[in-house]
């Protein structure tokens, strides 16, 4: 009987320490899923990354609009303008244009900066009318056209029609019928053109060189396009020498 209730006695101490820690163990199961559970509801009640949010935290701040490059002549006054003349230095001598600016100060200005920023170097006369013009300022027929260059052909000059006559050695903007056409085009006379006065911007006359601005006029051509295209080598602006 004594051996009998050790047994037992030392089978329900056993039991015990089961159970404790059976019980141990459910409260550890149990605290390691309502954990899980939680981190799941957590992660669930995140919304996720916006791509769009994530591109503007890493954009960089945004560049100041380009300027548009000022130039020599911007804003010059008619008496800063007055006096000044453009040489344009062609492969077949030079042309030397005397600057009229009173009756056409923002085709001059124009014209002034195509000299001055080298815009004209290595552009053609594109177009001749036998006896009458010769034709410039095509900035596409540059040995360094670029968008640039592109864009400065893109801005319009209002019409200035004014005083000056339309005789040999004057020269004129060309332009469309369109108003305010005109870009970069320009015109040397090399005959009268009585038709054009009052209607075009006559704002510079040739003071040297216009048998140069002849032998231009005289070359073959089709259809008013020179066959061999006389191109100007550099432009430049100087006070005129008196």
């Amino acid at each position: 009987m004594r051996v009998t209730t050790r047994i037992n006695t030392e089978t329900r101490r056993t039991r015990r320490v089961i159970n404790v820690l059976l019980r141990g163990l459910r409260v550890s199961v149990v605290n390691t899923l309502i954990m899980a559970i939680s981190a799941i509801l957590t992660n669930a009640q995140k919304p996720p990354p916006n791509p769009e949010t994530l591109k503007k935290a890493n954009t960089r701040p945004a560049q100041a609009a380009s300027v548009t490059k000022s130039e020599p002549f911007d804003d010059a006054p008619v008496a800063k303008m007055t006096g000044q003349c453009v040489t344009l230095d062609t492969e077949v001598g030079a042309i030397v244009i005397e600057m009229l600016p009173a009756g056409a100060p923002e085709t001059t200005r124009s014209f002034l900066n195509l000299a001055a920023t080298g815009a004209l170097d290595t552009t053609v006369f594109s177009r001749v009318v036998k006896g009458f013009v010769i034709q410039g300022g095509n900035l596409s027929t540059s040995e360094k056209w670029s968008a640039e260059m592109a864009a400065r052909m893109s801005r319009h000059l209002p019409d200035e029609p004014n005083d000056v006559k339309h005789v040999r050695g004057i020269v004129s903007m060309a332009r469309t019928q369109e108003p305010n056409s005109a870009t970069t085009h320009f015109f040397i006379l090399v005959g009268d053109g009585s038709n054009l006065n009052g209607s075009f911007a006559a704002f510079g006359r040739v003071i040297r060189g216009i048998e140069v601005a002849d032998s231009i006029n005289r070359a073959p051509a089709e259809a008013e396009k020179p066959v061999v295209p006389v191109r100007i080598k550099t432009a430049g602006v100087a006070r005129c020498e008196k």
